[in-house]
């Protein structure tokens, strides 16, 4: 169902009942600006949004790019940081940036 953004402010109580049965689409300037779910719908679309924990898309890419990463760890364990040879010594290398006064 469409309706005009006035037409939902006059007709309120009626679209809430009938967003139990359909969304209401409420238009501005001939768009569409705003749906009027129940709650039921918008519990249901929240629910299968697809949101998932840090914790599962870390898995979830470990999972993708477990291979590629051993791959990376390993060459880096037998030929080291490229450059590493051209940086100087970690005892001459600065802790942290100089400030100037």
């Amino acid at each position: 169902m469409r309706v005009t953004a006035t037409e939902a402010k006059n007709r309120f109580g009626s679209l809430c009942a009938q967003a139990k049965r359909e969304p209401v689409f409420v238009e501005k300037a001939g768009h569409i600006d705003t749906v009027i779910l129940s709650a039921e719908q918008y519990l249901s679309l929240q629910a299968s949004s697809g949101k998932s924990t840090r914790a599962a898309r870390k898995k979830a890419f470990e999972a993708e790019f477990g291979d590629w990463i051993e791959a990376q760890n390993a060459r880096f364990d037998a030929l080291g940081i490229p450059g590493e040879d051209l940086r100087p010594p970690a005892a001459a290398r600065p802790t942290a940036f100089p400030t100037w006064s």
